[in-house]
Parts: structure tokens; sequence; C-alpha cells
């Protein structure tokens, strides 16, 4: 039986589905009545044999249903290039008419392998609320999002206290000691799941004070104590212990004592006097043979705390574990921090008087009031000039001036390192294939293209950093080096295409704040400007990432890149260093902190020095913004344990003048500590060294670190596996294999309709600056993938240029039909190029999966 005279009805119509790797998908359709059923898939209808259909009898209802089923695969996906996803939908007849199905999309499901937004580890109070970012990969579908804490599922809908809901987020509203853990964000899709980096969330408790206790009754002293404890309630998870006294006495003068007072008072009195006149006596004549003994010095600088000995409190504590490149890295530091100044400006040496040129336009008095009012001390004043409020106007006056007074050397109690350094060099020997050089553990590489050295042709190539100051002598006084000085040859060197150079450097980039320059060195010794990053130039080109500069060059020699300060708001960016060494046989304990343009090669003259010495890393290196406003750089050290260490007094809080730091060109700067145990029972050291500029930003190194010579271990500062290898020859030296990259230059170098391919292709890989460069090479997409691949030299994710050559493919696809009929010839040819690239770009990822 049938239903005579009505329209198809869909029992089944088809649903939008994901191809998964290569796998193909099946869409289906079931209507009654239905005499045919066939699907129509981007306005174009499914060839007949490829469907699949029955028809059957409805035990129900005793009508025939008729049931058409077709396949997708991932190559016909791939080959479609419409406005819209790909779709297809069913076209049910019957006697009456015909009747349409829904739309079914169908998409190549994928999940990149990055997350957009890690979680962040935190450490927060009870009670305070927690808030765990997450933003997952990118997908088709979209990434569902779940949380684990300690590798176990986070169930919001069992605990009310957290909610998973917000944009992927973790809040808790009300933190509890149970909440902390180690949390993870899991994602996940049809294809694949995707783990999020571990951020740690400890919830603490600060402590507080309960009551006071009652008072003692009065004492024969005429005295009287209360306690109370720090238990209401106990800190915990590394929370504050308590501010304030746990004891409190105070005078009384009930029943016993009050005879006892009036008899005692002219002893004590006398007594005191006596005291206070020997301690008077015994101050002076020691100040004054300190200063015969250390006349170098030319004003008297004293920290309050060596005068007044303040009481400090003194503990260790034992949290999770660290960094395994520090020494006794169980013991971390306490991150609540404050940031409160009580120690007045503090001054090095006074024989460097350009350390005062720096500071403002104010009368500076450095003295020691307990000195002065003894008599033993007159007050010194200094002045100095105010600087200039914004560069360049007064540029030549004040700033360069103290530049060039820098250059011809200072005299500084501790200062740079000698130069008088071998350059480090690294060579390889190249042919057609390419390769790359590098530098070890320094930021700098040089890759030579495949095709750049003919045929049956190959060089000796080679490059060196100069470690020497020779070269910055010999720049503008303004001027200053923001990496390593590098060079590579030989001279002679005849190459088809430019070289990919990759030099560290240690600018805060900003074009409204600096006037950045590529300099080369002539023959006689001088540096000329080759180009401005900030201009076009076609003799080479710059990129300016964050951390690093990339070079596309044709000539060997001496290239460096230096900076101009255009404003006060210029920031050059320090990495602070503490090392500690305990001298055998010896009390006495040093900590030397240092402050180093942050550079990987900068910081190797560092590791090299303290390598010599036995020094041992004490805490994370950290990052300081360095601001070009003339004011200088305090180095002092803080809590120090004093019934357990001593210090050498005028060593508290030492500092460099802003030259020094701004000029070191890639030199590091260091300063020294001298501490001694009053015991050698003492086995650890615990202390703040602050690192701040004047009107600028600061950083806290903190140390906690076992100093008996029993306790130290050997502990390497570099852990890299690939900290050796200084080459590599062919195709192992780079990203994209050959047969793409060959693929990728003859379809973006051909021409069509729309322009050169390449422009597009600099686009999307957001290489769009200085095209006139790229267009005067013989293959402009070559040289774009040269600087792509020295751009990602330390990651291997082909992601972001898979992603541009889909993007690109989207673009061409909604060329209108004219545009399509009269470059049909060759749009065939470079699409099938285009595919073929991202399907083996793919295949690699997923390998690597």
């Amino acid at each position: 039986p049938s239903v005579q005279g009505t329209l198809p009805h869909f029992i089944q119509e088809p649903e939008d589905a994901y191809i998964v790797k290569s796998n193909p998908i099946k869409l289906r359709c079931r209507a009654v009545p239905a005499l045919q059923i066939f699907f129509k898939c981007n306005g174009e209808w499914v060839h007949q044999n490829e469907h699949f259909s029955h028809e059957y009898k409805d035990l129900n209802t005793g009508l025939k249903v008729r049931e058409v089923m077709i396949n997708v695969s991932r190559q016909q996906v791939e080959d479609f290039h419409g406005p819209e996803d790909y779709w297809c939908l069913c076209v049910a007849w019957s006697h009456l008419g015909t009747s349409k199905s829904r739309k079914a999309t169908v998409r190549i499901a994928y999940l990149r392998k990055n997350f957009e937004q890690d979680p962040q580890g935190k450490e927060v109070p009870i009670n305070g609320m927690i808030v765990l970012h997450c933003r997952p990969p990118e997908g088709v579908p979209a990434a569902e999002v779940e949380w684990l804490k300690n590798e176990e599922l986070v169930n919001s809908l069992t605990d009310d206290n957290i909610d998973t809901r917000a944009d992927h987020n973790l809040i808790i509203n009300e933190a509890r000691l149970s909440d902390s853990g180690n949390y993870t964000c899991l994602a996940s899709n049809v294809v694949a799941k995707r783990r999020s980096a571990t951020a740690t969330v400890i919830v603490f408790v600060d402590g507080g004070w309960n009551e006071w206790s009652q008072w003692t009754v009065c004492s024969s002293q005429c005295e009287r104590q209360r306690t109370r404890e720090c238990n209401s309630p106990i800190p915990r998870h590394r929370g504050k212990m308590c501010e304030g006294n746990s004891e409190a006495t105070e005078n009384c003068t009930d029943g016993l004592c009050t005879q006892s007072m009036e008899s005692s008072n002219d002893v004590a009195l006398y007594s005191g006097l006596g005291a206070g006149i020997i301690t008077v006596a015994i101050l002076v004549v020691a100040v004054m043979l300190y200063r015969k003994n250390h006349s170098e010095y030319g004003v008297d600088v004293i920290d309050s705390s060596a005068l007044t000995g303040g009481f400090q409190s003194f503990n260790f504590k034992n949290t999770r574990q660290g960094n395994p490149l520090l020494l006794n890295s169980s013991m971390q530091p306490d991150l609540t921090v404050g940031r409160t100044y009580s120690t007045p400006l503090c001054f090095q040496d006074s024989t460097d008087k350009e350390l005062f040129d720096p500071l403002p336009d104010i009368k500076v008095k450095v003295q020691s009031s307990f000195m002065v009012s003894l008599g033993v001390a007159e007050r010194a004043e200094f002045h100095a000039k105010a600087p200039a409020e914004t560069f360049p106007r007064d540029l030549s006056r004040d700033y360069c001036s103290t530049m060039d007074r820098r250059k011809k050397g200072l005299l500084t109690l501790n200062g740079p390192f000698s130069s008088c350094k071998e350059p480090l060099r690294t060579t390889g020997v190249f042919g057609h294939h390419g390769g790359r050089l590098v530098v070890p553990n320094t930021g700098v590489s040089l890759l030579v293209p495949h095709g750049s050295v003919a045929e049956n042709m190959s060089w000796e190539m080679y490059m060196v950093i100069n470690q020497g100051e020779a070269s910055v002598q010999t720049l503008d006084s303004c001027e200053i080096l923001l990496g390593p000085e590098v060079t590579y040859g030989p001279p002679g060197l005849d190459l088809f295409c430019p070289v990919a150079m990759t030099i560290a450097h240690c600018a805060e980039v900003d074009a409204e704040n600096w006037n950045i320059q590529l300099k080369r060195r002539t023959q006689d010794s001088k540096w000329e400007e080759v180009m401005s990053v900030e201009e076009e130039s076609t003799s080479c080109y710059c990129l300016m990432d964050s951390t690093s500069c990339h070079l596309l060059l044709d000539q060997p020699g001496s290239y460096a890149l230096v900076g101009e300060p255009l404003t006060q708001a210029a920031i050059k960016r320090l990495k602070l260093a503490v090392f500690g060494t305990m001298e055998v046989g010896s009390m006495s304990y040093t900590l030397r902190v240092y402050c180093v343009d942050d550079t990987p090669h900068a910081f190797q003259g560092v590791v090299a020095a303290e390598k010599t010495r036995g020094g041992q890393l004490l805490e994370e290196p950290k990052m300081l913004p360095f601001r070009a406003n003339t004011f200088s750089l305090q180095v002092s050290i803080q809590d120090v344990p004093q019934f357990l260490w001593s210090i050498k007094p005028f060593t508290t809080c030492q500092e460099f003048s802003f030259p020094q730091v701004w000029c070191s060109n890639q030199q590091p700067l260091y300063c020294a500590f001298s501490l001694e145990r009053y015991s050698p029972v003492t086995a650890q050291l615990s202390c703040k060294i602050s690192v701040r500029q004047v009107k600028g930003h600061e950083q806290i190194l903190q140390v906690y670190t076992a100093v008996a010579e029993t306790e130290k271990e050997s502990v390497p500062f570099f852990m890299q596996t690939d900290c050796t290898i200084t080459s590599q020859t062919g195709p192992k030296a780079f990203k994209i294999p050959l047969s793409i990259r060959q693929r990728i230059c003859a379809t973006f170098d051909t021409a069509n309709a729309k322009g050169k391919d390449w422009q597009l292709l600099a686009q999307k890989l957001h290489l769009d600056r200085n095209l006139g460069y790229f267009a005067k090479q013989r293959s402009p997409s070559a040289v774009i993938l040269s600087l792509w691949e020295a751009r990602h030299q330390d990651t291997s994710d082909l992601d972001s240029l898979a992603s541009a050559l889909e993007e690109i493919g989207k673009i061409h696809s909604k060329s209108s039909p004219k545009d399509q009929d009269d470059c049909e010839s060759d749009s065939i040819h470079i699409e099938r190029n285009r595919k073929w690239v991202i399907c083996n770009l793919y295949i690699i990822m997923h390998s690597e999966i």
C-alpha cells in the first residue's frame, strides 16, 4: 500500500558530520512515500552509482520506506572551494512532486596542539576567589573543556563552590585548604585530546593572634609580663606569621618592688651613664680607625641597620619542588614580598663622581646622623643636574655627554668584567642543499637556504661573535649595542640568495621610543648604517621580534644592532642573577649579583666566569625593565639574620650609575656582598636581594641556600641536550621539507590575474612590510620561507604555515566567475600545487601527533 497524491515526507534527514583524519563519513536519508531519493552536494547531483539504497515496509504503518546513503571522503571536501562549507541535501520524488531535506554540512575535523591561553598558578588566601583561565586550542568542532585536579576530574555539579561554565574558566568562589593542588585544563573533540600546562594553586592561611593572657604579678624588678600566641589561626601553606611581638612587658609598682625602686634608682642612673660614656668612646675610636683605614671612601655612607642592629625573625620553609638548576631547590622564596623602602638612597665609591650626574636637581645629603651628632663626621653634600625630560632636545648636552664619559672609562668598585675574551667561533661546510650554523646558547644563528650555493660547489662558512669592547668605542655617543656584534664569511662568499641571520636583542621594541639601526663594519673599522628597522630597504631585510632580530643579508661582514633612545620611556631589558660561593676553610660566604643585558650571549659571560669560581646559582634569573630616564640602579641586601650572620659595613647597599648599566654593551656588571658566620654550626642562609632603578622598576631575588660544604652539590647551569650542536647540513636543518618548499615556490611565484601570489603569502605569514626587498629576488617565495624558517627555528609547529595556505585558498575561491574563466588554465595548476602542499603539511603534523 502507498499514499497517492501526497508529497514525500522525510523520516530521517542528513546530519552535520566531521571527517576525522582520512576516514569517510556516511550521510543517510529516509522518506515516505518516495519513488526515488537522490543526494545533491554543493549544487551538483551526486552520481547514481555512488548511492546505496534499499526499500522496506514499515510494520506500524504498512507504508514503503526508501532509504539512501552516500559516502563523503576527505579528498572531496578538500577539493571543494566555495563561499561556504561543503554541504549535501536529499531530494525525494513521489507521484505528486518532490521534497527537499535540510542541508547537512561536512567539515574536516582538527584540533590544534597549542592552547590559546594556559592556566596560571596562583597563591590565594583562604576564602578568597580563585579564577583559572583556559582558552582551548582552535578546532573543528569546537573543543569541549574539562578540568583536572591532581589528575582527577573536577565535577562542578557535586560542588556548589565550583563553577566551570563561564567561558571554559574554572571559578572557585571561596577558596578552601582542600582546593590546593595541581590543575590542568583538558580540551577534546572528535579528533584528539589536549592537555594544558599544569597550574599550581596554593591556598594559604595567614597567622592571627589570640587574645593576650592575663598580666603576671609584679616582680621584684617592678615588671610584669603577658603573652599571646599566633594560633588564631595557625599560619599554613606558606601563610604569613603574625606581625608584632608575642610578649609584652610594662613597669609596675605593686607590693614588693615599691621600696627597692627608690634604693635602686641611683645605682641604675649612674650605671647607665657610665656604660653610655664607655660605649660612646669605643664607637668614636672605632669609627676614626675605620675611616683612617678606608680613606678611599670620599663620603660616609652608613646603612642604618649597621647602627641600630634591629631584631629580625628568621626561619626556613620547606615547600614544593623547584627549579633543578638551583642549589637546594626544595627551598623556595616567600612570594609575599613587600615593596616598602625604609633605607635612604645609597651610593657607591665617591671617586666615581659621574655616579651623581643622573640624579635630579636636588641636594642629596649622605650622612650618618649618629656620627654627625658626635662631631666625628661632617655632612657631605652633592649637587646634580636635572636630566632632560625628553630626547633629543638636550640629548647631546646631557645624555650623550654622559655616554661619552662612560666610554672613556669609569672608576668603579665592582664594574664590568674584563673584556679581553676570545671570540666565539663556529664553522661548517655547506653545499647546494644548504644548512644552519649555530653558536650554542647565544641566540645567534645563520640559515643558509637550499639552492643558495651552486651545484657541485661548497663553501666553508664561519660565524664569529666579537666579545671585546673595541667595536663599542667607534659607535656614536648616543647609541648602544642591543645584541652581540656578529661576523659571517668568508669575505668572497658568492650566493644565489640571501642568508638569514638571527641575533637576540635586549630592547623593548617600540618605534616611538627607539631608533634601532643595523650597522656594518667597514674596512677601516668604522661603522656604517645599513638600514633603520622602521624604514624600507632593498639592500637587506630586518624583522624585529620581541627578543630576536631576523636579518636577510646578501653581503658577508660584521653586523651589529644598535639603538638610540628617543624618549625616556625607552626600555632595555636586564637579566638579574645571584651566585654564591663558600671560601674553603673559612667562615665567609660571598654573594655576587649580576646585571647583564637580557640576551643569551651576555648571560654566557656570567656562566663562564662563575664556572671558574665554582659559583652556585641561587635563584632563577629574573628580568628587570631598565628605563632611559638617566637614574641609577641600586642593589641592596635585606633581611640578613643578624644573630647568625654579619656583613661588612658600607656594603649593604651598592649602586651602579646610569651610564654603567645603559652602556654595558653586553658586558656583565656585578657587585658582591661578603657575609661571615658567627658560628660554624650555621648551615643555611636566607636573605633578599633588591635590585631597583630609581624612579623605575624593582625585582627581588630571594636566597634560600645551604652553605655547609658537605651539603653542596654541583648543579649545571644549562640542561639543553643540543647545546654542543654548531652546524647542520641538508634537509635535517630545515622545518619545511624540500619537496613542500619547492611546491610552495612554484605555486606562489607564478603570476595570475589577481597579481603575484607571493605578496599574499607574505601577508598571511605576517611578513608584509618592505615588500620591495622580496620583489627583487629571483624567487620571492623562497626568501619569504627562509625568513619564516629563521623566525620559527625554536619550534617545530607547521600549523601557522598550513593555516596561511588554507586562508589563501579561501580568498581565491571567492573570485568571480569571470575572473575564474580568465585564468582557468593557470589556476588549475596553481590550485593543485597548493592543495598538495597543505595535504602533506597536515600529514607531517599528524605523524608528529
